[in-house]
């Protein structure tokens, strides 16, 4: 299925990417021992999560092959379960200068801009064009197909975990 946007769009809030139905920005600082990095090279292996946006939009998706549109109910008081990955933007070390953007970023949102933190910004995102699969409950309202939430938790494939009442946005690929 090819998403498109419904009546409202998403930017991206690091990387300013137009026309999203999803978005995911991330950030992390690197895990630490006391006052000592978690490893002396600079090169951190536990990031805790400090900062999280996440967005979700109404969208459109259509089949290829019959061309058929359903509108995805994917916005405003629904929960949507991403199954994206975000990809790593920015990883800074002791050494590092913070460009002008991440400073702008981290200011706007009032996070700590320290030279010396160790931090890394992840992002991810849907962004129309792009072929997605959605899980949920297809229904028929004035002649137009609608996909909401599943009534009761649905178990995903190879978890033993249950997702509860949520629209489920496989990876995009």
């Amino acid at each position: 299925q090819l998403v498109s946007c419904g009546d409202i769009s998403l930017i991206s809030s690091y990387e300013k990417v137009e026309n999203c139905v999803y978005t995911s920005t991330l950030l992390r600082k690197c895990g630490r021992w006391g006052s000592e990095v978690a490893n002396p090279k600079n090169n951190c292996s536990r990031w805790k999560l400090t900062h999280a946006e996440r967005f979700a939009a109404d969208f459109y998706i259509t089949d290829a092959k019959s061309g058929k549109r359903a509108l995805v109910k994917a916005g405003y008081h629904t929960k949507v379960v991403p199954l994206i990955d975000e990809n790593v933007l920015v990883t800074t070390s002791r050494s590092t200068d913070l460009s002008s953007t991440l400073k702008c970023w981290l200011q706007e949102r009032n996070l700590s801009s320290e030279e010396a933190q160790l931090i890394r910004l992840e992002e991810g995102y849907i962004t129309e064009g792009m072929k997605l699969s959605v899980i949920g409950i297809l229904s028929k309202k004035n002649g137009d197909f609608m996909i909401f939430p599943p009534r009761e938790p649905i178990s995903t494939e190879g978890t033993a975990a249950t997702v509860p009442r949520a629209v489920l946005l496989p990876r995009a690929r």
